[in-house]
C-alpha cells in the first residue's frame, strides 16, 4: 500500500483503474469532461499492478470495486463516491483545490 500512496502523492488525481472497467472508463471520461489532469494507472497493463490492486481491496474494503480514486492525494473512493461529488456539485471545488484543474 505504500507504493500506491506515493504514486497518489505525486499527482493532483490519481486513478487507479482497470482497463475492462466500464466504471472506470466513466470516470475517465467525467474528469476529461472537466479537463482535470488525471493520472490513470491501469493495473492490469502495469508490473506490480496485481499486488497494487491487492493492497487496495485490503484497504478499501474487499468488496469494492474499480476505479479508486485520490484526489489531491486523499482517498476519495470509487465511481460512486466520485458521482456523489458531482452531483452534489463538490467534485469542481475538489479538483480545484488539488490543483488539477486549471480555472
Amino acid at each position: 500500500m505504500e507504493r500506491v500512496f506515493q504514486l497518489a502523492a505525486e499527482r493532483p488525481v490519481v486513478m487507479f483503474s482497470k482497463s475492462s472497467c466500464c466504471m472506470c472508463h466513466t470516470i475517465k471520461t467525467l474528469f476529461s469532461d472537466f479537463g482535470a489532469n488525471t493520472t490513470v494507472y491501469e493495473l492490469d497493463e502495469i508490473s506490480g499492478g496485481r499486488e497494487m490492486e491487492q493492497a487496495l481491496a485490503r484497504h478499501v474494503g474487499a468488496g469494492s470495486d474499480f476505479p479508486v480514486v485520490f484526489i489531491g492525494g486523499k482517498l476519495v473512493g470509487g465511481a460512486n463516491e466520485i458521482m456523489t461529488l458531482h452531483l452534489n456539485g463538490s467534485l469542481s471545488a475538489m479538483l480545484k483545490r488539488a490543483g488539477a484543474l486549471w480555472l
